[in-house]
């Protein structure tokens, strides 16, 4: 029973061993370059840019009162109110969806610089956000309607494309013609003609991160000027997308 035993973990320790060889093997082979394979394989990644032609402005209030009954009627005023400012705007309801809402008892500290009777007011607070999805030239206008309409909680702009795809294969496009590149001074330097692709996959990268326009207002209600100011001056960003391709060109 014993050299049963042992001759058992000798023969899977042999299978281990082979089985690590024949894997190091196929990984050995997919980098390999030379006359034999017949093959060069390059990984190559390049980027695409263009400028935004959609915007997803983020919006909201904070509104205050001195019970949950107070409060809630005073965010229920200021939610109806923007709704109303973005419909008014031509904002189709499935461009607009809600991110969050919350009503909650203001903690001590919030309050504790204010003077006794306007944190008598803020016992409770009320939060709502949403985001509109528009045209890029017209995130200001949506902004200016929704700010004028009580959202003091606003600000943020996501700049991005109706059609990402065409941006992602356009970058895609660029990194195979990279590659090939590449490969083609790797066929120079071992004396021999870079071929046909014969494989290629795209490995699809995170979106790069793009500019934000963060909240410019403060807690409180908007205070209203006469007239009612212009819209902000805002500018598109560019968007750029990144894409890796694993090539294989063949040598002849």
């Amino acid at each position: 029973m014993p050299i049963q035993k042992s001759h058992f973990f000798r023969t899977m320790t042999m299978c281990a061993g082979i089985l690590l060889a024949m894997v190091a093997l196929s990984s050995a082979q997919q980098i390999k370059v030379d006359k034999t394979n017949r093959a060069i394989s390059i990984t190559a990644t390049d980027s695409a840019t263009a400028m935004a032609d959609t915007a997803i402005v983020h919006i909201g209030y904070q509104v205050y009162g001195p019970d949950s009954e107070t409060a809630y009627a005073n965010g229920s005023k200021a939610s109806n109110a923007i709704a109303k400012a973005l419909a008014d705007a031509g904002v189709p309801k499935d461009a607009i969806q809600s991110e969050s809402q919350n009503i909650a008892e203001t903690q001590p500290y919030e309050n504790e610089k204010l003077p006794p009777a306007e944190q008598a007011q803020r016992k409770f607070r009320v939060q709502q956000s949403w985001t509109v999805k528009t045209k890029a030239d017209n995130a200001a206008k949506i902004l200016n309607d929704a700010v004028n309409a009580g959202a003091n909680q606003s600000g943020q702009i996501d700049w991005t494309l109706a059609d990402e795809n065409a941006l992602e294969a356009q970058a895609a496009g660029k990194a195979l013609v990279r590659a090939r590149g590449i490969a083609e001074q790797m066929a120079k330097g071992l004396g021999v003609k870079l071929g046909d692709l014969i494989y290629a996959s795209n490995q699809q990268q995170a979106p790069v991160a793009v500019d934000r326009i963060q909240a410019f207002l403060a807690n409180g209600p908007v205070v209203k000027a006469a007239p009612a100011p212009l819209p902000l001056s805002l500018n598109p960003r560019k968007v750029e997308r990144s894409a890796t391709v694993y090539a294989v060109f063949a040598i002849e």
